[in-house]
């Protein structure tokens, strides 16, 4: 059998005298990675959507379906509905750069007539849409596992130079 080294006490770091504690210490600390990951199993850190209505009286409704929570690097979505009451000729929907910061844009459904930037916000070229008639968006992203924090997710329904209505929410990205 080998000598033991200088540095180490037997009755100290092999037996655990006077330490016996310290084992349910670092078990205790181990326990939390399996509750963390089952909290995010149950959906407490982000994904669950939730719906914001706003109304312009005589002009449009918009309903944005999508979460204010996210985790990173999973799969989102967010749809808006647009219900015009009276036509609306070059209906626009221009969205704050927090929708992209960090974001990866798998697909917009149905594709706009035209994207441009807005003053650095996104803007995405809807068209024509007649009074009475509703205009259903979708837009898949995924969260860089990079992006952590809040951002300014809002967003602003524009018809032409017009605007209709302003959203203003935040998004948070949990790591």
């Amino acid at each position: 059998m080998a000598d033991i080294p200088d540095q180490i006490v037997l009755k100290r770091d092999r037996d655990l005298e006077g330490r016996a504690w310290e084992i349910w210490v670092r078990r205790g600390l181990f326990a939390l990675l399996p509750i963390v990951a089952l909290l995010g199993l149950l959906n407490l850190f982000g994904q669950h959507p939730s719906a914001t209505t706003t109304n312009a009286p005589g002009a449009a409704s918009l309903k944005l379906f999508a979460p204010s929570t996210v985790r990173s690097g999973l799969l989102w979505q967010a749809r808006f509905h647009i219900t015009a009451q009276r036509d609306l000729k070059q209906a626009t929907l221009v969205l704050s750069p927090g929708w992209l910061e960090g974001m990866t844009v798998n697909t917009i459904e149905p594709s706009p007539v035209g994207e441009a930037s807005n003053n650095g916000r996104l803007s995405l070229d809807l068209g024509h849409i007649p009074a009475g008639e509703s205009y259903l968006l979708f837009m898949q992203f995924q969260t860089n596992p990079t992006n952590v924090g809040h951002r300014d997710a809002s967003l602003t329904l524009k018809d032409g130079d017009t605007t209709l209505l302003h959203v203003h929410r935040t998004i948070t990205i949990f790591p």
